[in-house]
């Protein structure tokens, strides 16, 4: 095996390594209801927090903060796949590679 590739494999696994701890501490912060439900998650795909402003609890209309929350919570975990694919994208050369992008 030509050392040069082997050397290249470490390399590109280092940059990676790196930038998956940089999408770890990238922070995005989504919200649906003029504010009334905030989701903040980080680069990795990791629900930080969901706020919920209380005027918008109401027993009655559980249905609809439910909707919300789900709206919310898949508008932020696209925005941070979109933000994490760009970000490796450089590094992998446009290659989807399971588990990073």
């Amino acid at each position: 095996m030509n050392f040069s590739m082997l050397n290249k494999a470490r390399e590109l696994k280092t940059k990676l390594d790196k930038a998956q701890q940089e999408l770890s501490k990238t922070i995005v912060e989504v919200s649906t209801g003029k504010g009334a439900v905030k989701v903040t998650i980080n680069g990795k795909q990791k629900i930080q927090s969901i706020k919920i402003s209380p005027e918008v609890i109401d027993p009655t209309k559980a249905e609809q903060l439910e909707k919300l929350v789900l709206t919310a919570v898949d508008d932020a975990i696209a925005k941070s796949q979109k933000l994490a694919a760009k970000q490796l994208e450089g590094l992998t050369g446009g290659l989807k590679i399971p588990g990073l992008t």
